[in-house]
């Protein structure tokens, strides 16, 4: 999503949000109704999430409005009365939302955004709020794996080209910064967010010169004290030579070649090769760049073997969270007019009311249990409360924080999870439990819900 066009995106909704807007208004219900978003089941191999995507929530919500034009879209429709499109005519949110912050952990069940408003309002921003936090919280996590099996090695998004769409390719240039990344290829989202950018060449450079070395001189010269070699386009180590010929030339110059980049192959054999290479040139400084389809499982791979990379480049595998590209994510309403709304349905039931998340810690600062409970439910001193009031009235109540700022809360973060949890391949589950408060109102609610809706008419 463009900054600035929030405005414009009234549409972006399912049509049963409109069609429910519409008999909600009918039957003149439109008191106060919570709706909490949450994770029912994490992902494979996920033993954790990590919140993103809460700065454009925020944004859409305190924009949203219907203009004369997609009133008109909605008349031509035939599907709504004029009292409807009236009211939307002057629609604005009015509500609270209650988050998770960018860049902190979450586990399932656990509300990362909770709304409350008049139930037409909070139904009606269902679509954009799913919509937002299921990408970005996906690629997020899909960073934050791949900077884990890193092991302090430097990350740079390469997903751009691959992702789905230029929205999505933006949004994984910011979470892949958010989660720890050091830089994007993506021009645009250096400006728009303040990544770094990073980037070498194409093999398509290396084969428009008639000899390999001279594109490597070539871009040496424009480039002489940023300069990446991509040395793979014929032949790798035959490639690495060369890169030492010119490397030495640049020395000479007063310049250094920063590193050459492998994007085929064997990565562990030819890193190895590459980099006995380059120290018997005397080139110990120039670094080992890795790319061409990586993930966490490849990348944790070579390292594991010993591969001398340095760093490495992720694209489509991260871009588009490849082994697990959608999230169990529910919207679902959890309070109305003051009663306690849950769900019963098979494997998905819903927990009532509004709620708070509260995270203990062991002795030493690390993350040891978290507890679903009752907005007002109050636990231990040392209960770290998660969710935090970030709208009211319809208003953005403090500026958000920028996105290095999120960035460092997401390091703080990580830190503190156990590394059992981080594992790429089957993690156990982080302990989460219900408070004593949410149990009892779940017991009532679902009483309630068996004597007036379940027994037989």
């Amino acid at each position: 999503m463009t900054p600035g066009n929030e405005a414009h995106l009234a549409l972006f909704t399912d049509l049963y949000e409109l069609t429910m807007a519409e008999s909600y208004l009918q039957q003149g219900m439109n008191q106060p109704a919570t709706f909490s978003l949450f994770t029912r089941r994490l992902p494979v191999n996920r033993g954790y999430l990590v919140s993103a995507g809460l700065e454009d929530i925020l944004r859409y919500l305190e924009a949203l409005r219907f203009s004369e034009e997609e009133i008109e879209f909605l008349h031509g429709t035939g599907l709504f009365s004029e009292d409807l499109l009236s009211y939307l005519e002057q629609f604005h949110f009015t509500g609270e939302v209650w988050a998770i912050p960018e860049g902190r952990l979450y586990f399932p069940d656990e509300p990362v955004v909770e709304v409350t408003a008049p139930i037409i309002e909070s139904q009606l921003v269902e679509t954009f709020i799913l919509n937002q936090v299921n990408l970005q919280s996906l690629i997020a996590t899909k960073a934050a794996r791949c900077l884990s099996a890193g092991q302090g090695r430097t990350l740079v998004d390469f997903a751009l080209r691959r992702t789905q769409g230029t929205d999505a390719g933006m949004k994984a240039a910011r979470c892949s910064y958010l989660a720890g990344f050091a830089s994007t290829s993506n021009v645009l989202a250096g400006k728009r967010y303040g990544i770094p950018l990073a980037g070498t060449m194409a093999h398509s450079f290396v084969s428009s010169f008639e000899h390999e070395i001279d594109a490597f001189r070539a871009y040496a010269s424009s480039f002489p004290d940023n300069a990446v070699f991509l040395i793979d386009t014929y032949d790798t180590l035959s490639g690495a030579h060369k890169a030492a010929v010119v490397a030495k030339e640049m020395e000479g110059q007063g310049h250094r070649l920063r590193a050459v980049r492998l994007d085929s192959g064997d990565l562990i054999a030819l890193s190895r090769q590459v980099r006995l290479i380059l120290d018997q040139a005397g080139l110990d400084y120039v670094e080992v760049f890795a790319s061409g389809s990586l993930d966490e499982y490849s990348v944790e791979t070579v390292l594991d073997a010993g591969a001398p990379i340095d760093g490495f480049g992720i694209g489509t595998k991260m871009g588009v969270s490849a082994d697990a590209p959608w999230l169990d994510n529910a919207y679902k309403l959890v309070k109305y007019n003051d009663r306690p709304i849950l769900k019963l349905s098979a494997e998905k039931v819903t927990l009532a009311d509004e709620k708070q998340v509260y995270r203990l810690r062991d002795k030493n600062g690390m993350f040891a249990e978290d507890v679903i409970a009752r907005r007002e439910e109050r636990l231990t001193p040392e209960a770290e409360p998660l969710l935090i009031r970030v709208m009211e009235g319809g208003r953005i109540i403090q500026p958000p924080p920028s996105l290095k700022e999120i960035r460092q809360r997401f390091q703080e973060e990580f830190s503190r999870l156990p590394a059992l949890y981080k594992a790429l391949r089957e993690p156990p589950s982080y302990p989460v439990r219900l408070s004593h408060g949410l149990l009892r109102l779940q017991e009532e609610a679902k009483r309630y819900a068996e004597q007036e809706e379940v027994r037989l008419p």
